[in-house]
C-alpha cells in the first residue's frame, strides 16, 4: 500500500512516519512541488494543483495499484488521478469525498466574481459530477451529501456514508498542566483555543471577537492570511489576551489541546452544506468542551447538541457566540461535563478496526465492478 499526500499544501497533517508497527509494505511519500502553496491566487493555485495530479498520476502509474483511494484532492488533481487509476490496470478508483468543491466554488465565485464566477463554477460543478460518477464507489463523510449526490446523478448503490473519526489511540486524554503547556506557559491561564486551517470558510473575526469581549486567553494555532490578519489586529488594538502560534507537530497536538479550557470551531453559513469540520472530533477526543459557531443543520452541530458535548450558535449570530464562550469561561462544572460526554462519545465511535474492515469491504466491492475478485494487493490513497 502506498499513502501519497500533498507535502506543501498548507494545513495541519497527521502522522505521516512510519512505525514500528506498520506491516513493511506500506510506504509513504510526500509530494513536493518545490515552492510554496500559492493558495489565494486562483490562476497560479490551479496550475499547482494541476502538477501535483500528474506527480501523483505518475507515481499511480509506476506503482500499478489494484484499488485507488483519494480524498480531499482539488478537481483539477483528481481528474488526473482518476485517469491515471483507469489506466493502471484499471484500477478501481474511490472517490472519498470530504468537500463538495463544486458547490463550494458555486458558491465563493459567484459571490466574488458574479457572472464569471458563474461560468468558472459551472466548469467545475460538471467536472465534479463527471468524476463521482465514473467512480468505482463513493465514500461520503455525512448522509446530508447523499441528496446532493443523487442530483449529480450518482448511483445510491454506489455510495456509502462514514463519518469522519479522529485517531483516538494518539489522542490520550491529559491534564491542562502537562509539560508542553508548562513550556508555553498555557498550564493555567483561562484558554480558548482553535486549532486548525482558516480558510474561506472560516470567519477569523470570530476569533477577534472572543479576544476583545471576553477575559479568555484566546490561542490560535493556525498559519496563512487569516491567521496573519488577526496577528496584525491584536498588535494594533494591543491585545494582549490574542496570541497566534504556527501549527504544531502531530506529536504535541493532544498537549496543545489539552491546555484549552475551550476549543473552538467555525464554519460560515454557506459551507454548512459541502464542508464539515473535522476538527471537532479531535476536539472531542481530547475531551474539551466545545465552542462552536458552525450552521444547526451541519453533521458537526448535529453531533455536539445531541451528544452535549459542546455550546452551537449559528454563524450569523456572533453576539450569541461570545455569550457561550463567556457562559463556558465562568462555569468549569459544566465545561468538565461536556469535555466527558465528547469523549465517551469518541470512544464509542471512533473504533479504527472496525473502520478498517468498511474500507476493505469497499475496496473489494468497488474491485468487483471491474470484473476482479479477491482482497486488493495493492492500494493508493491520495489526499491533499
Amino acid at each position: 500500500m502506498q499513502h501519497v499526500y500533498f507535502a506543501d499544501f498548507q494545513t495541519p497533517k497527521g502522522a505521516l512516519s512510519l512505525r514500528a508497527d506498520d506491516p513493511s509494505t506500506l510506504t509513504i511519500t510526500g509530494v513536493s512541488l518545490g515552492e510554496p502553496f500559492r493558495k489565494n491566487t486562483f490562476v497560479q493555485r490551479r496550475s499547482q494543483e494541476i502538477r501535483y495530479g500528474k506527480r501523483v498520476a505518475d507515481i499511480i502509474s509506476a506503482f500499478q495499484p489494484d484499488v485507488v483511494f483519494s480524498s480531499n484532492s482539488p478537481l483539477d488533481a483528481q481528474r488526473l488521478i482518476q485517469k491515471a487509476a483507469r489506466a493502471a490496470k484499471d484500477a478501481a478508483f474511490v472517490f472519498w469525498v470530504q468537500d463538495l468543491y463544486g458547490e463550494a466554488i458555486r458558491k465563493i465565485l459567484t459571490r466574488k466574481l458574479h457572472f464569471v464566477g458563474a461560468l468558472v463554477a459551472a466548469y467545475y460543478l460538471r467536472l465534479e459530477r463527471t468524476l463521482l460518477s465514473r467512480s468505482a464507489h463513493v465514500i461520503c463523510i455525512s448522509s446530508d451529501f447523499e441528496t446532493l449526490l443523487r442530483g449529480y446523478g450518482v448511483d445510491a448503490g454506489a455510495v456509502t456514508v462514514i463519518e469522519n473519526w479522529a485517531p483516538l489511540e494518539d489522542m490520550p486524554l491529559l491534564p491542562k498542566d502537562n509539560a508542553w503547556s508548562r513550556k508555553v506557559g498555557l498550564s493555567k491561564t483561562g484558554n480558548i483555543v482553535y486549532s486548525g486551517t482558516l480558510g474561506y470558510k472560516h470567519n477569523p473575526d470570530l476569533l477577534l471577537r472572543l479576544a476583545l469581549e471576553t477575559d479568555g486567553e484566546v490561542n490560535v494555532f493556525s498559519e496563512g492570511a487569516a491567521a496573519d490578519w488577526l496577528r496584525l489586529e491584536a498588535g494594533k488594538r494591543g491585545l494582549s489576551n490574542l496570541k497566534v502560534h504556527p501549527w504544531v507537530s502531530f506529536e504535541d497536538l493532544p498537549a496543545m489541546l489539552a491546555s484549552a479550557d475551550i476549543a473552538v470551531a467555525i464554519i460560515e453559513p454557506d459551507a454548512g452544506i459541502y464542508s464539515v469540520p473535522s476538527k471537532v472530533l479531535t476536539y472531542m477526543s481530547v475531551g474539551r468542551a466545545i465552542l462552536a459557531s458552525i450552521p444547526p443543520e451541519n453533521l458537526a452541530a448535529r453531533i455536539l447538541a445531541r451528544e452535549t458535548a459542546g455550546l452551537v450558535a449559528p454563524p450569523a449570530d456572533a453576539e450569541v457566540f461570545v455569550d457561550y464562550a463567556k457562559k463556558l469561561l465562568a462555569d468549569s462544572a459544566l465545561r468538565e461535563q461536556l469535555g466527558a460526554n465528547a469523549r465517551s462519545y469518541a470512544e464509542n465511535k471512533f473504533d479504527i478496526r472496525g473502520l478498517g474492515d468498511r474500507f476493505e469491504g469497499i475496496s473489494i466491492r468497488a474491485m468487483a465492478k471491474r470484473g476482479r475478485v479477491g482482497i486488493p494487493a495493492d492500494t493508493v490513497s491520495a489526499a491533499v
